[in-house]
């Protein structure tokens, strides 16, 4: 005699169908799950990102008088994990005042931005790639976003009294800035020589390589640092779990410190906080400041953790240098994948004229910028390769300007990723980089300035 199932009661069944619908609402019976929320705020423009697992469907609408973006969001309700984005939004954000969340109408939530300037929205979906699912991206750029070479010049006035200042009749305001420079050089030097009395810049217990003469340039020397991925792409992640956007941040500005403290040059990072910067946008923020010098910093990882050492590397016209140099270009090159680039808002002729422009002369430079840093750095660590090696980077076309890349270490490896962690190491290696540069220009002093803004 088969055993006979319980009819449920009425009550069970009613209470059953709560919960299919509970989990229905928040889960499966609206389609798309919400992943996750994020915001990433700077100066050069703010992104939000809700991650889920399909694409979501959106519709936005942009007010001017106040500025603010109202998006709906169709086929979803209103989940808690949306109305995170609320707090996720803090008073320092340059470009959002709030966020505020409701149920519009039924399978619709309206998401409300209230901006502190007017913008220029771009609203788009990425695809899953690495780690992520589908992404819905709300980019908000400064309807008037500011000038970085303004930035500079503002930073190399501050704290000084411009009546102590010779007058001048260039109109060049990186001219202007020289002007600033006719004082005594740290450690009690005359501007002249650019050395303190004992011949060496010292930068905290770290001896430095001596400092630039002013006789060889009559005009401000600008070095670009462009600490790789950050925001969206966290680049690669070691046993330990640092970050390499975060490592690299670090280590950029300790060596922006270095720099400043140069009677004549001044730095200038790509990104200054933790946010995503496209690889085209990284080269051009270098040109847009005529840049001297660009250097892109990274701490890569490999296939096994026994890789280790610093490596440096140039633009290659022919083919990447070895094989591992090859799969490190392809690599840093989809940075643009997983930090998330709006395809529709890319201008391709003009990337691909810059990107084509790379020159002959400006590989030969980068080259010689190259080597003077790879010899430093082997001086406080392990090098992967005794020579510079050559890949399509990206990120190292811009045509006019010495650029190169630095794998300041193989994250990967457990050893070397207790280094990069390291403020003792990172002081070491700034300080190399910092007299690699000095010995380039040593070497090769920079020309007159003739290129337009």
């Amino acid at each position: 005699m088969k055993e006979s199932i319980p009819a449920l009661s009425r009550r069970s069944t009613l209470q059953l169908a709560s919960v299919v619908l509970l989990l229905g609402v928040q889960h499966i019976a609206r389609g798309a799950t919400i992943v996750a929320v994020r915001v990433w705020p700077s100066r050069d423009y703010t992104r939000l990102t809700i991650e889920s697992d399909e694409e979501l469907k959106a519709r936005q609408f942009f007010v001017a008088d106040p500025p603010r973006l109202a998006v709906d969001l169709e086929g979803i309700d209103l989940i808690p994990a949306l109305r995170e984005l609320v707090a996720k939004v803090k008073s320092d954000d340059p470009n959002i005042s709030r966020i505020r969340v409701g149920q519009n109408a039924p399978g619709v939530v309206r998401l409300v931005m209230d901006l502190k300037q007017p913008m220029l929205p771009q609203v788009f979906t990425l695809p899953p790639v690495a780690a992520y699912q589908y992404r819905l991206v709300f980019d908000l750029y400064p309807a008037q976003p500011p000038d970085p070479l303004d930035a500079l010049i503002a930073e190399q006035f501050a704290g000084r009294q411009p009546e102590a200042s010779p007058p001048r009749t260039a109109s060049d305001p990186l001219g202007d800035l020289i002007a600033q420079q006719s004082g005594k050089a740290p450690g009690g030097a005359a501007s002249g020589s650019g050395k303190p009395a004992d011949g060496k810049l010292a930068l905290g217990k770290a001896p430095m390589a001596e400092a630039m003469p002013q006789a060889k340039t009559d005009r401000l020397i600008i070095v670009a640092l462009d600490p790789g991925h950050g925001g969206e792409d966290p680049g690669a992640t070691g046993p330990g779990g640092t970050r390499e956007k975060d490592v690299v941040l670090q280590i950029a500005r300790r060596l922006r410190d270095r720099i400043n403290q140069q009677p004549n040059m001044r730095a200038y990072l790509t990104r200054d906080a933790d946010f995503f910067v496209p690889l085209q946008v990284r080269v051009q923020k270098a040109r847009r400041v005529q840049a001297d010098l660009f250097i892109s910093l990274h701490a890569d990882a490999f296939f096994t953790e026994r890789a280790q050492g610093a490596s440096v590397f140039a633009l290659s016209e022919k083919g990447a240098s070895s094989s591992a140099a090859r799969w490190i270009a392809n690599k840093e090159n989809s940075a643009d994948l997983v930090g998330g680039v709006n395809v529709k808002a890319k201008d391709a002729v003009v990337q691909r004229t810059l990107f084509d422009m790379s020159t002959t002369a400006q590989i030969k430079d980068s080259l010689k910028l190259g080597s003077a840093m790879l010899g430093e750095i082997g001086h406080v660590g392990r090098l992967h390769k005794p020579r510079v090696e050559q890949a399509s980077f990206a990120v190292l076309k811009a045509p006019d300007i010495p650029s190169v890349l630095v794998e300041t270490a193989f994250i990967s490896n457990p050893d070397e990723e207790a280094r990069l962690r390291s403020d003792d190491y990172q002081v070491q290696l700034a300080d190399a980089l910092m007299r690699g540069i000095t010995r380039y220009f040593a070497r090769n002093p920079p020309l007159a300035r003739s290129r337009a803004l």
